[in-house]
């Protein structure tokens, strides 16, 4: 963002990239601008705060002094320099003369990190304020971790995905907008894939025992949960000068906190059951694991649970316990159900490493105020892999999130600063405005951060292609977008060109009879390649098949139907 009449310099040295706003064009300062009440009559000290490339966390301050008072320019220069732990600071006093006011001036630049609520830091932002303000805090192991989260010391982080599927849904997305928080924060996220425990199946949240999946599904699943994670949690990595990184020991270039990914398979493989029982069991007390929410709900079903299962929190307690012990992870986060599989990892650590820095947080589950999940539709998972579910149909969905929801939605899932949120809150209440303006902007975020920003550029160029009555060309390419998401219909040609659309449409399997058809031609709902049907007669052309591939027939704003024509008779 543009900060005239500021700039944000980034000059490298061998030693650390620092961050410096100065003073630009001070001769020609404008006394048209707002800064004109800092530097009129300029008898006193004065500040300006700027901000300054917000979108990569950062936030500056000049200074300014009249030239008599260099020295507490000095002064102000350390005291802000020991203030401002974790600024980039310009720390040069530097000197001008202007042209208007007519007096020579002296002052300083510093440059700290930002939150996402426009909060200058001292030093990290400490996340879980962050996760609290959001409501992305369901329970925590003690308030130790909060200060944990503000030592100098980057925490590592970790959260667990067993390959069930061979993609994660929308339902999983608030554990990796968690793990994304503590990155953007400066902290490592951990992501464990849980090779070795999807062979045992977790029974949280389950009324009948998951199935048993092959080695070569259960292979293709974490191949393909890997590729989603990795996309999404690199694919908005912070400029090279963002205060979010950490600086290499190899050389003084900064880099990001890339995800770190385990296997709980690698460990599990060579663990014995004599083993399993000596280390781990002894000090497991069954009354405890009997306690567990997840298993009393079991015990208490007509299925029960089996001793697979219920050794299933043995198992996740563990690798918290290998992680905190050879890879220094001290903090898992899960699902609200994954309370007693977390609570079991750091009691273990507690009673095997006598160890107390060992922490859990748990965020609520995805559920519209209605009480259903917000990751389920009538057609089933919304998926995150682009190869399960179009970014169309993920944005669609999105797009669909009733009002009473939005607003928590752009908290929970979104980067977005809560200034901006209570904004839309509040426009929501206006005469002026515009309806789903809040969903667009929820949509167009969440498919930014899952899918990247060529996702979102697909998602909307159909948005837009495939809106009934727009504007925008429709071609192939754009029917081909949604095709995956929407019936779809095989016809050859000689059944189409030439046949009434009345016809076509009932044979295509978009109605169950002619008269329903033109019924919804009258009530003016019928489209065909998003322009409006009016005359029940309709006869199909060739000009009508897009590209001599397909066209698109629309009942109302939501049922659609793609037609594929073949270029042969069928015999």
């Amino acid at each position: 963002m543009a900060c005239h009449p500021w700039r944000c310099l980034y000059h490298s040295s061998s030693n650390a990239t620092t961050v410096s706003l100065v003073l630009r064009n001070v001769r020609n300062f404008s006394p048209s601008l707002d800064h004109q009440q800092y530097l009129r009559p300029f008898t006193q000290p004065a500040t300006v705060s700027v901000f300054a490339h917000s979108s990569e966390g950062l936030a500056g301050r000049v200074s300014f002094f009249p030239h008599n008072q260099r020295s507490a320019a000095y002064r102000m220069l350390q005291i802000e320099s020991k203030l401002l732990k974790g600024a980039r600071y310009g720390g040069k006093i530097w000197r001008r003369h202007t042209l208007w006011p007519p007096v020579a001036i002296c002052g300083f630049a510093t440059c700290a990190r930002v939150s996402s609520e426009g909060k200058i830091a001292s030093s990290r932002d400490n996340v879980m304020d962050i996760l609290e303000e959001r409501g992305l805090i369901e329970s925590v192991t003690g308030e130790k971790l909060r200060q944990a989260c503000s030592d100098a010391k980057p925490l590592k982080v970790y959260c667990g995905f067993d390959p069930t599927a061979a993609s994660l849904h929308l339902g999983n997305l608030l554990g990796i907008i968690v793990l994304a928080w503590f990155q953007r924060c400066g902290h490592v996220p951990v992501v464990l894939l849980g090779g070795a425990t999807a062979r045992v199946g977790d029974p949280s949240g389950k009324s009948t025992e998951r199935p048993v999946l092959d080695e070569v599904t259960i292979q293709n699943n974490l191949s393909g949960i890997q590729a989603v994670l990795s996309n999404i949690l690199k694919a908005h990595k912070f400029p090279s000068s963002s205060p979010f990184v950490e600086e290499t020991e190899a050389s003084s270039s900064k880099v990001f906190f890339s995800p770190v990914f385990v296997n709980n398979y690698e460990w599990w493989k060579e663990f014995s059951l004599l083993e399993f029982l000596r280390d781990v069991g002894k000090h497991a007390r069954v009354g405890t694991m009997m306690a567990k929410e997840n298993v009393k709900r079991r015990l208490a079903s007509e299925e029960g649970i089996s001793f697979t299962e219920f050794t299933y929190q043995l198992l996740q307690g563990y690798d918290f316990v290998y992680l905190y012990k050879n890879e220094g992870v001290s903090v898992q986060i899960g699902g609200s159900d994954q309370w007693g599989n977390i609570t079991a990892g750091t009691d273990l650590i507690r009673r095997l490493l006598q160890e107390d820095s060992a922490y859990g947080l748990t965020f609520p589950l995805l559920v519209k105020s209605d009480g259903t999940k917000f990751g389920k539709s009538e057609g089933g998972a919304i998926w995150l892999s682009p190869s399960f579910l179009s970014p169309y149909k993920f944005y669609q969905h999105l797009f669909l999130t009733p009002d009473s929801d939005v607003i928590k939605f752009l908290k929970m899932l979104t980067f977005i600063g809560l200034p901006e949120i209570n904004k839309i809150e509040e426009a929501m209440g206006s005469s002026e405005y515009v309806p789903n303006t809040a969903q667009k902007k929820l949509a167009e975020e969440v498919t930014r951060f899952v899918h990247g920003e060529e996702g979102l550029a697909d998602a909307l160029k159909a948005t837009e292609a495939l809106t009934p009555g727009a504007d925008t060309p429709l071609d192939w390419q754009a029917i081909e977008a949604i095709a995956q998401d929407v019936p779809s219909s095989h016809l050859p040609l000689e059944t189409v060109v030439g046949s009434a659309l009345v016809d076509v449409c009932v044979t295509a399997g978009l109605f169950p009879s002619k008269g329903a058809v033109r019924r919804l031609i009258k009530q003016g709902g019928l489209y065909l390649n998003n322009e409006k049907v009016e005359d029940e007669g309709k006869i199909l052309e060739a000009v009508d098949v897009i590209d001599a591939k397909m066209f698109l027939l629309s009942a109302g704003k939501k049922n659609k139907m793609v037609v594929r024509v073949e270029q042969y008779s069928q015999s």
